[in-house]
């Protein structure tokens, strides 16, 4: 990728962190997606942000749908007030500025571009400011080129995405961007180990890529990563210390089928992200490979009051050191790591939601690599969680009628974390220490 489409894009990233930040003039009425299209919340989410059939087509046609009577840019506000309260507290507090333990946050606070741009371009774009890194940065952003025919009689939509995160642009809440739990604790502890699709290119890379789907069958999509400069970074608020770097352009795919039943979905499919690395940027010793291989799908049920959701996803790493190992980073010329998740959701008359999810992750030992005692990154632990959503069915009070907070009560409990249940770290912290009671208000405006 030349350097001048990648100064280009950064540009375009810039440009659409200020649109997002503009005080626009009464832009707080209501949230974004209902002001564009003059429809509730849940008809795109059920407990948001897991979305419908109705969701996943507005994303997938560009998020360019129309029907509201509003001439106000689809923008909107999201805050995240919360608590977080560890089974044992962190030495040296939970992060700087924050207590060892029992603390109140603000988690984010997001300024959100959710629609329709022009013609058949529109976008997702978010920028947030961190209550506990204390910094404003450009988040999760997609922006979408979408178009419709026919092809052998049935319906195909194609498009095109400029995104910043593998998985992203996705419809489904199975992959890395959109999975269970959707909001957790930046306050707890979090395991060492963790597959370079499931986080580690977030925001710091720039993606152009193409998709299509056909019948409402299936779905195909093919897109390149490319690693923002340091100063693109910087001036997007993302840090790039200690990053590694894609060398050229990492090539993500996904193939998924699904199938409407009518009062049920289901989908399955495959994704993946081929990454040639330099560890930390460090360019000496040539580059680290990695290559991550998944597997997810995912069944929904709605018949009014209830709405069931069934999530599956694994997700292979296989990682050769090159670079990393005659660095010092790592113990082994090469290393795999496997995660797996499992949850499922139900919400009743659209007000009242329980969620449950497991999620394991298991590897070789690589004390260097991951730096636990055992050397280990196995991790497994537990997600329980309670949403009220009070005005998600019949909107809000007449003197505010767009208000739809979400309230979240969740639990997750360890049963082993980086290798081991007991003395993990070799300082006596147990995996069960690190449970947490996680208390969130969602507030989109």
């Amino acid at each position: 990728m030349a350097k001048g489409f990648q100064n280009s894009v950064a540009a375009a990233f810039i440009a659409e962190a200020i649109a997002v930040a503009c005080p626009w003039s009464e832009s707080h009425a209501v949230p974004s997606f209902a002001r564009q299209t003059g429809l509730p919340c849940s008809a795109c989410h059920t407990a948001y942000p897991q979305l419908t059939a109705f969701g996943r087509e507005f994303k997938l046609n560009g998020y360019t749908f129309g029907g509201g009577d509003s001439d106000l840019p689809p923008l909107s506000a999201v805050f995240q007030p919360s608590f977080t309260h560890t089974q044992k507290s962190q030495p040296g507090g939970a992060a700087p500025h924050f207590d060892d333990n029992d603390n109140p946050a603000l988690s984010q606070a997001s300024v959100i571009y959710g629609g329709k741009i022009f013609g058949n371009l529109g976008a997702f774009s978010q920028f947030t400011y961190d209550g506990v890194a204390r910094r404003f940065a450009i988040d999760n952003t997609d922006i979408r080129y979408a178009d419709t025919a026919k092809i052998a009689g049935a319906d195909f939509v194609y498009g095109l995405t400029l995104n910043n995160n593998p998985t992203v642009q996705d419809l489904w809440n199975t992959t890395p961007a959109w999975r269970f739990p959707f909001a957790s604790s930046p306050l707890a502890p979090e395991p060492a180990a963790s597959t370079l699709i499931g986080g580690g290119l977030a925001q710091q890379v720039v993606g152009f890529g193409g998709y299509a789907r056909w019948n409402r069958l299936v779905y195909a999509e093919i897109t390149g990563y490319r690693t923002l400069s340091r100063r693109s970074q910087t001036v997007l608020g993302i840090s790039p210390e200690g990053e590694d770097r894609i060398r050229g352009v990492a090539p993500y795919w996904r193939v998924a089928l699904e199938h409407d039943f009518g009062d049920s979905n289901l989908s399955f499919g495959t994704f993946g992200l081929a990454a040639d690395t330099f560890p930390g940027r460090d360019q000496s010793m040539g580059a680290d490979h990695r290559l991550d291989l998944g597997l997810d799908g995912q069944w929904e049920y709605s018949v009014a009051p209830h709405t069931l959701g069934l999530y599956l996803r694994w997700t292979h790493e296989r990682a050769e050191w090159t670079a990393s190992k005659p660095l010092g980073n790592t113990d082994n010329p090469k290393d795999s790591l496997d995660s797996v998740s499992a949850s499922v959701s139900y919400l009743y008359d659209l007000t009242y939601g329980f969620d449950l999810g497991f999620f394991s992750t298991t590897g070789g030992a690589d004390a260097t690599l991951y730096g636990s005692r055992t050397g280990k990154p196995d991790t497994d632990r537990v997600h329980f969680q309670l949403d009220y959503l009070p005005f998600n069915k019949d909107g809000g009070p007449s003197f505010w009628t767009w208000l739809n907070p979400k309230f979240v009560l969740q639990y997750t409990m360890y049963t082993k974390f980086d290798g081991a249940r007991s003395n993990f770290d070799g300082n006596g912290r147990n995996a069960s220490d690190n449970d947490t009671l996680y208390l969130l208000m969602w507030a989109p405006l």
